[in-house]
C-alpha cells in the first residue's frame, strides 16, 4: 500500500470534519495552519525517478491512496489539480483510491478526457451521517466514474444506504469509528446494519476499523490506536473483501 499526498491542508465542511486526523496531528507539531493547503514534496512522486531511470512509485497489487492529508477536490487545489489527473493518466500501472467530503465539486474538477471514468481510478464518497449520505450519493450517482465506493467514516450514527445500493453502482462500502483523544462513539449495531445492507444488495462490505470508542452488546471499550483495525479484523464480518479493495 502507498499513499501520494499531493497537497497538505484543509478547510472542515461537515460533522466527520469535527476531529479531522490532519489538523490533530499539525496541532501536535505546534502548528495552526491546516486550513493552508500547499504542495507537498511528493505532489510529482508518480513521475519521480531512482538513479536507474526507474519509478521510485512501483506497483505491488496495492492501491494508491491519494490525497490523505487533504481533500483531493478541495477548493485551493483546483490549479493543480489537471496536473494531478494528468500523473494519473500517464500511470496506468497504478490503481488511485481517492477519498473525498466534497463530491458535490467533483464533476466540474474532473479531466476533459474522463469520459466515464479512468480506469485505474477509484472515486469514493466520505457519508458520515444520513443527512450527508442523502445530500452526497445522488450527486455521486450520476458522476461517470468506472469504479465507486462508500466510506461511512467516522460512522457516527446508524445510516440506510439500501435505496443506493439497489441502483448496482457501487461495488464496496467500507466502514469505521472514529480515532483520537476526542474520538465519538461508534456503535457495532451500525456497522451490522451497514453489513447486512452490503450483504442483501451483493455489496463488499470491510469494516476497516473500530474507533477508539467502541459500543457492543451494551458495553463501551476504549481501543488504542494501534489495535483498531485487528479488532475489525478479528470481527470477521467483511463481504467479498478480496475482490473489493480497490
Amino acid at each position: 500500500m502507498s499513499n501520494w499526498n499531493l497537497w497538505h491542508g484543509c478547510q472542515k465542511i461537515s460533522p466527520g470534519c469535527q476531529n479531522c486526523y490532519v489538523y490533530s496531528g499539525d496541532k501536535r507539531y505546534d502548528r495552526s495552519d491546516s486550513f493552508i493547503v500547499r504542495k507537498t514534496g511528493d505532489f510529482d512522486l508518480p513521475l519521480k525517478k531512482d538513479r536507474y531511470g526507474r519509478y521510485k512509485l512501483q506497483p505491488d497489487g496495492e492501491p494508491v491512496y491519494t490525497c490523505m492529508t487533504s481533500d483531493f477536490f478541495v477548493e485551493d487545489a483546483d490549479c493543480w489539480r489537471q496536473e494531478a489527473w494528468e500523473m494519473m493518466r500517464l500511470r496506468q500501472d497504478l490503481h488511485f483510491v481517492i477519498f473525498t467530503k466534497r463530491i458535490h465539486r467533483a464533476e466540474k474538477c474532473l479531466p476533459p478526457d474522463w469520459g466515464d471514468g479512468y480506469d485505474n481510478v477509484t472515486l469514493c464518497s466520505t457519508c458520515e451521517n444520513q443527512r450527508l449520505a442523502d445530500f452526497r450519493l445522488p450527486i455521486f450517482m450520476e458522476l461517470p466514474a468506472k469504479h465507486r465506493q462508500i466510506i461511512c467514516a467516522p460512522l457516527l450514527e446508524e445510516i440506510h444506504l439500501e435505496k443506493y445500493l439497489q441502483s448496482g453502482k457501487f461495488r464496496l462500502v467500507s466502514a469505521g469509528g472514529e480515532s483520537g483523544a476526542n474520538a465519538r462513539l461508534c456503535r457495532y449495531d451500525w456497522v451490522l446494519s451497514l453489513r447486512g445492507q452490503c450483504e442483501a444488495y451483493n455489496v463488499g462490505f470491510w469494516f476497516h476499523q473500530t474507533g477508539a470508542l467502541f459500543e457492543k452488546d451494551g458495553k463501551t471499550y476504549h481501543i488504542p490506536r494501534k489495535l483498531q483495525h485487528q479488532q475489525a479484523r478479528k470481527a470477521g464480518i467483511d463481504l467479498h473483501a478480496e475482490m473489493t479493495r480497490i
